[in-house]
């Protein structure tokens, strides 16, 4: 017998050519995959590449002794990246958190925030009591009684506030008395003073979102401007992460390049730098990902894995602001996100939700009372676990914006703040897991939100489909009834009962 072989659905005998030609298409399908899954993950090979490029070029140049001049040249391009990132920030928070609240109706918004701030809240608290329990199990300040700041050079830290003033500020900060100052200046947290009060900004664009909606026709012109405007610094977003390989190559080089002694440090410090990565990895590869599938029933390695590029980005920058722009390209293009879902809970999330910060603070704190003998009762650690949780909410979105908020704790529990700078010289190990944490609770919190808003659609749209069927049954019901009364009705349809199209003209 012949052999067949098939060629756009048609059999044909089989014969040299027509195997080369089958082999051809199969290596050409093959070429034309690989092709489109570089095409499609380029950006994730180059970033990934780029942190590995940097590692490397920062041991080969540790050893030149480059002088501070030359320090800050190789510095630059991740100095760019940096700039480039925070310069995007304001309009992304702003427009994207004015169109987000404008685009939701009232009723869906509430439901939708309060769902939001319960699941930002439960997983700062579960984060604070990994981080407590961790540094009750692992005890990262006992035996290193005799550490102190001045073994290691360090620079003292100190906060003369009292807490209770310290969550004042924070109030404050909510309601800022002038929105220009608010975009570079802030109330100070503890000793934080500059940069942008991110948390005004974002209670500000919500209220004012839901106000344009409440103005009905009058506010869709001012709603298309911020739309517009956030789509335009979608763009920009776009051409900046092609730039981020680049610069964080020499961000992550630089880095290693400043390093002081980092064996002393390690050697001094790393039980508590483990407890803290612990925490991390526990909080935000388990915890998380349970909560993830708890509420959607979906594969959250799956989700995750569209996310690479923005938590590469987080483990280079430090910074949750910074990832912003990265993290809301990312979960709209590769999880499919909705975007009124996606630009309304990131920005809040960058601002607010800070798990891997609370994991970290309250280790610590924990780590600081080892260090200075001081026996932790159970209302002690307790107001740990609330003041981490309540204080990570005003923790700024930048590089070692999480240890100031530790000075807060310290002083809700009467420990001195001196040790602060220990954090402070290992604070650039510890910060990139815990950013990649935070941004991390913040998409999946959007893929949540996102889940539950598709469900909640379905369900309208089951009504409908329901409510539709009755108004046919009752139109049915109603011509059958005046079939039984009318002689006339009766005698016409039994003429028309040979055309289906009759039951159709009377619904």
């Amino acid at each position: 017998m012949e052999k067949k072989s098939e060629i756009n659905g048609h059999a044909m005998p089989s014969s040299a050519s027509t195997d080369q030609i089958l082999e051809k298409s199969a290596q050409r399908s093959f070429r034309e995959k690989l092709m489109e899954f570089l095409s499609k993950n380029l950006l994730v090979i180059m970033t990934v590449s780029g942190v590995l490029v940097g590692v490397g070029l920062g041991m080969m140049v540790r050893n030149m002794n480059l002088t501070k001049a030359q320090m800050t040249y190789f510095a630059f391009p991740g100095e760019m990246l940096l700039r480039m990132l925070k310069m995007i920030i304001l309009p992304l928070v702003v427009c994207s958190l004015v169109s987000g609240a404008a685009s939701l109706d009232t009723r869906s918004l509430g439901k939708l925030g309060g769902i939001a701030v319960a699941y930002f809240l439960v997983t700062t608290l579960i984060a604070s009591g990994i981080g407590v329990a961790l540094a009750f199990i692992i005890k990262p300040g006992v035996g290193a009684g005799a550490l102190n700041t001045n073994h290691l050079a360090l620079e003292t830290v100190s906060n003369n506030k009292e807490t209770a003033d310290s969550f004042l500020d924070l109030a404050r900060n909510l309601f800022p008395a002038n929105l220009v100052a608010a975009a570079f200046r802030s109330v100070p947290v503890g000793t934080e003073t500059d940069g942008m009060n991110i948390l005004g900004l974002v209670l500000f664009a919500m209220v004012f979102g839901v106000a344009l909606r409440k103005l009905g026709d009058e506010g869709e012109e001012l709603i298309r401007f911020f739309n517009a405007f956030n789509e335009a610094t979608m763009v920009l977003v776009s051409w900046i992460m092609w730039y981020i390989p680049f610069g964080i190559m020499f961000l992550v080089g630089s880095k290693i390049v400043e390093m002081e002694d980092v064996v002393l440090l390690v050697t001094s410090l790393g039980k508590y730098i483990f407890a803290s990565i612990l925490g991390h990895i526990i909080h935000g590869g388990i915890i998380l990902p349970l909560i993830y599938f708890g509420f959607t029933r979906k594969n959250p390695f799956s989700f995750l894995s569209g996310l690479i590029t923005p938590f590469t980005t987080a483990f280079a920058t430090c910074s949750s602001s910074a990832t912003l722009p990265s993290m809301i390209k990312c979960v709209e293009e590769n999880n499919g996100v909705d975007k009124r879902i996606s630009r309304f809970i990131l920005p809040i999330g960058a601002t607010v939700n800070m798990d891997g910060a609370a994991i970290f603070q309250c280790i610590a704190a924990v780590f600081i009372a080892q260090l200075n003998n001081h026996e932790l009762n159970a209302g002690q650690i307790f107001t740990i676990l609330v003041t981490a949780t309540a204080s990570s909410v005003g923790a700024a979105g930048i590089p070692a914006g999480g240890i100031i908020t530790i000075a807060i704790i310290l002083e809700a529990i009467g420990l001195p703040t001196n040790d602060l700078s220990l954090m402070l010289a290992v604070d650039w190990i510890v910060d990139r897991t815990t950013t990649v944490v935070n941004v991390e609770g913040d998409a999946l919190g959007a893929g949540i939100l996102h889940h539950i808003n598709q469900q909640e659609m379905k369900k309208q749209r089951e009504q409908q489909e329901d409510e539709l069927a009755e108004v046919r049954v009752e139109a049915v019901a109603n011509t059958q009834a005046e079939q039984e009364t009318s002689p006339l009705v009766t005698h016409q349809t039994k003429a028309q009962e040979a055309t289906p199209e009759a039951i159709e003209s009377v619904l």
